[in-house]
């Protein structure tokens, strides 16, 4: 892959991390209710593991396996979360992820960003499919999931384990010939 890519929507810039971004990613991803909705981000977050996985980034897209972008608000330049595609297989599919910071909830942001992101996999890494999952007990991931057009496919029952809790996880897909970009 070339040099990592930013993407521009109405009111945000997704583009790449940078180290100075350390400290406003441990503040919102480690706040419980953002850690409480994901299966990967920790809790305490403590110093130095965002700088460390902000630092993994170019390595994933350079190899080709993911893209990450930090979500900023285009009028101030603010971070209020975090967008990927992980796992990429070439030309056939990645995972979108995604956190957004508790304060930034309920305003649409995620939406537009996962629109932003899928359209980017879809027409600039030819994938055919992009699929995500979100725990059963957080529906407002799903909607974001339905909003930009992917399917419900079903239901892994007991399938993650967080915080020694069981917990079923929603799959959803979209298949690139299903896409309807935004006007």
């Amino acid at each position: 892959m070339d040099e990592r890519p930013s993407l521009e929507t109405e009111r945000l810039l997704l583009r790449p991390f940078v180290l100075g971004d350390g400290p406003a990613v441990q503040e919102l991803a480690g706040a419980y209710e953002v850690a409480d909705t994901t299966i990967n981000i920790p809790h305490p977050y403590e110093d130095g593991m965002a700088e460390e996985w902000i630092a993994s980034h170019p390595a994933g897209f350079e190899a080709g396996n993911d893209v990450t972008f930090a979500v900023t608000r285009r009028s101030d330049g603010e971070l209020l979360g975090s967008i990927s595609l992980m796992q990429i297989v070439r030309h056939h599919m990645a995972e979108l992820g995604y956190w957004i910071g508790r304060p930034f909830w309920n305003q649409g942001f995620c939406t537009e960003a996962a629109r932003a992101t899928v359209q980017f996999g879809l027409e600039h890494l030819g994938l055919r499919r992009v699929f995500a999952v979100h725990r059963s007990r957080n529906p407002a991931s799903g909607r974001v999931m339905q909003k930009i057009g992917m399917t419900h496919e079903g239901r892994q029952r007991s399938h993650a384990m967080r915080w020694d809790r069981l917990e079923d996880l929603e799959l959803y897909g979209l298949l690139a010939e299903n896409w309807k970009p935004s006007p």
